[in-house]
Formats: structure tokens, sequence, C-alpha cells
């Protein structure tokens, strides 16, 4: 894949990754490295947490890592703190941390439904609320991961649609609330991303993976890097004036609503 960005377009930036040891979440994160970004990983899981900082510097180029859970301020906080004191301001803030699992209404418990509400919603919150004394103002720049069960009602996914709905307008009324102090947030809405634990618990067998491409007008899952460069432009001076949008970068799946995963 060619390089549309400019090498070092982030040199002396700084951005911070919940849910950055995996995923979309690490795609992002690496690719801000390899533009010259110090990256800080957040993550749970100490080992996974050591192992994708060590996997950016062995690429070499700049990581650290703060282990602590987005729905625990108690431990968010200290973990950020720290991150600003050992590489100053935040310019780009990532709320990517969230979790998700097929249930029905009926067979999820309200442990359940909290759980995921708790990451998603609670932890992004939690996130911005506690990194916001860190960031760069004016000049930074917030961005979480949404989904398009934020706006369309998918089966077995009512934990997933609240809590991203959620997300959304909580990261517009960010926008509105720190757009004075110049800091700008944006949503980003992937659709389908392979290799993703996210696909391959909604789609665990070739024929549910063969459902979901049929329902994906490009006619294909997404990749990361693509997630990836679309946060680029998000945080590049090329959107110097967008804030409160909500981007996706779905293959056109918003378009066919919740076919993939319902068969119809």
């Amino acid at each position: 894949m060619s390089d549309v960005f400019r090498e070092g377009l982030f040199t002396g930036k700084t951005g911070l990754f919940t849910g950055g040891t995996s995923g979309i979440g690490f795609a992002i994160a690496g690719r801000f490295a390899g533009l010259g970004a110090t990256v800080i990983l957040n993550g749970r899981n100490p080992g996974k947490l050591d192992a994708a900082v060590k996997t950016i510097r062995d690429r070499g180029h700049a990581a650290d890592g703060f282990a602590a859970d987005v729905r625990k301020p108690e431990d968010l906080g200290p973990a950020i703190a720290a991150a600003r004191a050992r590489h100053g301001e935040i310019d780009f803030l990532f709320c990517v941390a969230a979790g998700n699992f097929p249930a029905p209404v009926t067979g999820m418990s309200p442990n359940g439904f909290k759980s995921v509400v708790d990451i998603d919603l609670l932890g992004t919150f939690n996130t911005c609320r506690l990194a916001f004394d860190h960031l760069r103002k004016p000049g930074a720049v917030v961005i979480a991961i949404s989904a398009n069960q934020a706006r369309i009602a998918y089966p077995l996914q009512s934990h997933v649609c609240a809590a991203k709905a959620g997300v959304e307008i909580l990261i517009r009324t960010l926008a509105m609330e720190w757009g004075p102090l110049g800091i700008r947030a944006n949503c980003i809405t992937p659709g389908p991303t392979d290799d993703t634990e996210g696909m391959r618990r909604l789609a665990p067998t070739e024929e549910a993976r063969a459902r979901v491409v049929a329902a994906v007008p490009l006619g294909r899952m997404g990749t990361a890097r693509e997630i990836a460069d679309v946060a680029v432009f998000l945080c590049s001076d090329a959107a110097a004036y967008v804030t409160g949008a909500v981007y996706h970068c779905d293959g056109g799946s918003f378009l066919t609503g919740a076919r993939m995963l319902s068969g119809a």
C-alpha cells in the first residue's frame, strides 16, 4: 500500500491510546508511531501491553505503556498523569477500548449489559475527563471509535447499540464544550474489519463471514490500516476545521443496516 502521508508528519507529537494493545487500536498507534509520534499504549493486561510496546519499539519507533482499566478512574487517572510526566502534553487522545459479545436481550444478564456500557461509554468518559488537564490546549485532538450500532438497531447487540450511541453524543458534546479551547473531537465508525477480535466474535464461521461481506457495498472487509489512515487525516492539519463529526470507514455497510448479522 502506498503512503499518501508525508514521513515525519507527527514528529514531536504524543498520542495516548486506550485499547491500544491489539486490533484497531494497535494499528492506529503503530501508524502514528511510523509517522513520528511518540505513542503511549494503555491496556488492562500488562503482558499484552509490554508485548505491544516492544513490537513498536522493535520497528524503530518511540512507544511506552501504562496498564490501567478504563472503567476504574482510580487506576486510569494516575496512569495518564504518569504518561504526561514522562512525555509531556498529549496531542492525540484515542478512546478505543471496547467490549462485545453477541447475545439477545433475554439471554443477557444485567452485568453483561453493564460490562459493555462500562468499557465503551464510561471508559470513554473516564479517559476524556481524566486526560483533559494533560491535553495540549489549543491543538489536541480527541478520537473515539464508534460503530454502526450507534445508529442502527442490530440483533444481539443491544448493549453495543446503547453504549456506542452514548459515545457519539458524548464526543459531540465535547466538541462543543472544548472547541473554544482549541480541542477537536471526532468519531470514526469502522465497518467489518478483518483480523479483529470483534469480527472473530460476530462472524466466527466462513458462512457468517460470507454473509458479512455480502452486505458490504464494496464487497470486502476493511483493514485496520484503512481505519488508521482516517485517524491520521482527522489528526492532521488537513482536518483543522473538522470537529463533532462521525467518519464512516465501513465500505458502505452503514447503508445496508443490520443485514450482515440478521441474514435478511
